[in-house]
């Protein structure tokens, strides 16, 4: 489809972190202001947010040596880190052999990851806790790709092919999650759809994802290191090309010259001149991903640039620090005890705000630590961070420890 066509050309503007910090900072110029429908700004309430964060950071990393932000986290349990203690034991062929590896791994883990309900957990065999949330997700889904769950050679379960994900079925899911009437796992179809989704995709597209081995999504990797002038990728570029290549895996949503706009909303105070109007890009499942992907492209030699390039993550954590901290408040408290679906002004608006907001608590935090944005990117303010903090203030005021703007969700946003 050519970009001629001006619809085309204007949802291609969307699908970058640039678009989504530009209109984030609009719609909170708007509500300093006082200007939107269902929250308002304290902005007298970000140097507590700040110390907050900080204080969060330092006791969870005395020595300030803060990893990024990423699903590789969920995979450690009590000090030992399970992916890297498998991988570095396998006289991989090469280093782009592992690198397609854990691209599979954190393709799969990251698709599975939108929030699990307050009820879920994981029963870890090897520890005997029981996890839930992200980590539990995590360790769940770590379990399954080292089992072979998502491979179609039983002498090679270290993959995920995409004849296999193809084929995935809630079966699959629910006895790999532990799923039963006494553990249920919100979400299920649409998790395995999306499985599904990627898998059709991935063999679909041959060029992108099996340019050196039968299709899968880790072949990405070979596509991101052609990129890679002199081994150098901007962290932008890989957020750019999982949004074009994997836009269409995402449910039917909103689309725009005939492209899918993916994690995009709209929210009626973001007027433009063009056919944007009203759309606020947030990829939050994306960028979560392109974080995770960081790691492994720098194992293999690929030095990934412009950290920063890429935003927050408008998710229900560090949403949550925000309204919990008192920064954001809603104009009708009666929201505080409703339900929200995801596409509602209400939810747009609080993601939205969430974005601007973490650019501007990073500033205060790096002040109190001491380190500048090289030091400290965005991406380990993030894990330091702005998350636990969320999820701290979720623990200390609900016994469930939910957020505080109730989603209905299915299980493919958050």
């Amino acid at each position: 489809m050519s970009v001629e066509n001006p619809e085309t050309a204007a949802a291609l503007s969307l699908l970058n972190a640039g678009a989504v910090r530009q209109r984030a900072h609009r719609l909170l110029a708007i509500g300093l202001e006082d200007g939107l429908a269902n929250f308002r700004i304290h902005l007298d309430r970000m140097d507590a947010t700040a110390e907050l964060v900080a204080e969060t950071t330092r006791k969870a990393y005395p020595t300030l040596a803060i990893p990024f932000h990423s699903r590789w986290r969920h995979f450690a349990i009590d000090g030992v880190d399970r992916w890297i203690e498998l991988a570095d034991r396998i006289a991989w062929p090469d280093p782009a052999a592992r690198a397609r590896a854990e691209f599979d791994l954190a393709m799969v883990s990251v698709f599975l990851d939108a929030g699990a309900g307050p009820s879920w957990r994981y029963r870890d065999p090897v520890s005997g806790s029981a996890i839930g949330r992200s980590e539990g997700l995590g360790l769940a889904s770590l379990a399954m790709f080292t089992s072979g769950a998502f491979s179609s050679d039983p002498k090679d379960p270290l993959r995920a092919d995409a004849e296999r994900l193809t084929n995935f079925t809630v079966a699959d899911l629910e006895r790999g999650m532990q799923v039963s009437a006494d553990n249920p796992l919100v979400g299920l179809d649409g998790r395995v759809n999306l499985l599904r989704s990627l898998g059709r995709l991935s063999a679909a597209k041959p060029g992108v994802f099996g340019l050196n081995d039968t299709p899968r999504p880790g072949g990405l990797f070979d596509r991101l290191a052609k990129l890679a002038a002199d081994r150098r990728l901007p962290a932008p570029t890989i957020l750019s090309e999982l949004l074009k290549e994997l836009g269409p895996i995402w449910p039917s949503r909103l689309t725009l010259g005939g492209i899918a706009l993916g994690d995009c909303w709209k929210h009626p105070m973001l007027t433009t001149g063009d056919a944007t109007s009203h759309l606020m890009p947030l990829h939050k499942l994306s960028q979560w991903l392109t974080y995770s992907l960081i790691e492994p492209l720098q194992r293999a030699g690929i030095d990934v640039t412009d950290i920063d390039g890429l935003t927050g993550l408008a998710e229900y954590r560090n949403g949550g620090l925000f309204v919990d901290h008192g920064v954001l408040t809603f104009r009708d408290e009666g929201d505080a005890s409703r339900e929200h679906d995801v596409a509602s002004s209400l939810v747009v608006e609080w993601r939205a705000l969430t974005v601007a907001l973490l650019d501007r608590v990073a500033d205060g935090v790096r002040r109190r630590l001491g380190l500048d944005a090289d030091a400290l990117p965005l991406a380990k303010i993030l894990e330091g961070g702005t998350w636990a903090a969320g999820r701290r203030l979720a623990r200390d005021r609900r016994a469930d420890a939910s957020p505080p703007v109730k989603i209905v969700s299915d299980g493919t946003v958050f």
